[in-house]
This record gives C-alpha cells, sequence and structure tokens, in this order.
C-alpha cells in the first residue's frame, strides 16, 4: 500500500482574456469618424446629374450614400467569397 496522494492534474493558467474591442472594430469607428468629420465639412448643396435625372443635393447626403454603396458591394463580395469556398470544401469532401 502506498501512502502518497493520488497525482493531481497540472493546474493549467485560464486562457488570456481578450479586450472588448479588436483592431478591425477599432479601424472601422476611426473610419467612420473620419468619415462624419468628412461630411460635416461639406454641408453646402450641389447639382447632380445622373442620366436624365438632374437634382440639388447637400455634398454630406452623397457622400454618405456613396459610402454605404461602397459597405453594400464590399459585403457582397465578402458573401460570394465565403460561397465560392464552401462550395469548394464541399466538392472537396465529396471527391
Amino acid at each position: 500500500m502506498s501512502t502518497q496522494p493520488p497525482p493531481q492534474p497540472e493546474h493549467q493558467p485560464p486562457p488570456a482574456e481578450k479586450s472588448g474591442m479588436g483592431a478591425g472594430a477599432i479601424a472601422s469607428l476611426a473610419g467612420a469618424g473620419l468619415l462624419l468629420v468628412f461630411m460635416l465639412q461639406n454641408r453646402q448643396d450641389t447639382p447632380v446629374h445622373f442620366f436624365f435625372w438632374r437634382v440639388t443635393l447637400p455634398v454630406w447626403f452623397i457622400i454618405l450614400a456613396s459610402a454605404l454603396l461602397g459597405a453594400v458591394v464590399w459585403l457582397g463580395f465578402g458573401v460570394l467569397r465565403r460561397h465560392r469556398r464552401r462550395v469548394a470544401r464541399r466538392r472537396a469532401r465529396r471527391g
């Protein structure tokens, strides 16, 4: 009979806690802040000619609409990329 205590599992330190905001979130907030400043500095009206439409819009609105359109296109390309990768993985599993 042994009087030694049973072996204890090795104590593992808890995983390091991550900060609340990653680099992507910080970059996004900085970009949004710069966009807001740029929009506030460009509040005058300007004529816009698009095909046969002619309207007068504030420059800040044109900047905002352009940024939103760019974000939608960027997200769309990301969705397409993920879809293509998913299809490729599915094909690779099947043979």
